[in-house]
């Protein structure tokens, strides 16, 4: 048991207190049921054993609107974890830049896709297909994997990480994903509703792995 101290009142022994990741405590918010957390999740067990300590990935879901909020709250409550992100798709959203705008003043990093997560999935297979909306999105990246994997897409699939690395190429997803986000600025688009197809997930994906190998 604790020792008390002169006044009475317990002492807290040091093992109590929490022990801040060296390498990042990430708490991701996105407002899917399944596909984005199944990735992150995914992307946290495909650290080394040795690591899984040092980098925390904890992934908590909210209402699409309620996102930067729901963020915002948990950064209040746990100060010390200092690697706060929202994951979400263009889909349908309204008031999808006002969004990101929102948490971007807040300090809060933003992996928006548009115009779904499957876009940035795409990329792992060598190209990011051009589809305006979710629906076509959703079901050319579901042809591809069917046909690099030998299995249906589902959205629930708990593996989808390791599949994408299995099948595909990390790495070169990455460097897909950032020329066309680079192309976009370039041409003088910076609205994420207007680009598209893109997304910035990777850059979620890659400051994790580049600690992951430090």
């Amino acid at each position: 048991m604790a020792k008390e101290d002169r006044r009475g009142k317990r002492a807290r022994r040091d093992n109590f207190r929490k022990r801040v990741p060296d390498l990042g405590y990430y708490f991701i918010v996105t407002d899917t049921k399944e596909t984005e957390e199944n990735y992150l999740y995914g992307l946290r067990d495909s650290l080394p054993e040795n690591l899984r300590g040092r980098i925390v990935i904890k992934v908590s879901k909210a209402k699409t609107e309620s996102l930067v909020s729901a963020c915002r709250e948990q950064a209040a409550m746990e100060p010390q974890y200092g690697e706060p992100w929202i994951v979400f798709d263009r889909d349908r959203v309204t008031g999808f830049d006002q969004i990101i705008e929102n948490a971007e003043r807040e300090g809060i990093r933003v992996g928006w896709s548009n115009p779904c997560i499957e876009i940035w999935f795409d990329a792992y297979f060598g190209k990011m297909r051009n589809s305006q909306d979710s629906v076509h999105c959703c079901r050319e990246f579901a042809n591809v994997f069917l046909k690099k994997s030998g299995q249906e897409y589902k959205k629930s699939n708990r593996q989808i990480y390791a599949m994408l690395n299995r099948y595909g190429d990390e790495e070169e997803a990455i460097r897909i994903a950032e020329s066309r986000l680079a192309q976009y600025l370039k041409n003088g688009m910076d609205k994420p509703s207007e680009m598209c197809p893109c997304t910035t997930v990777h850059k979620l994906v890659e400051e994790i792995r580049k600690k992951a190998h430090q």
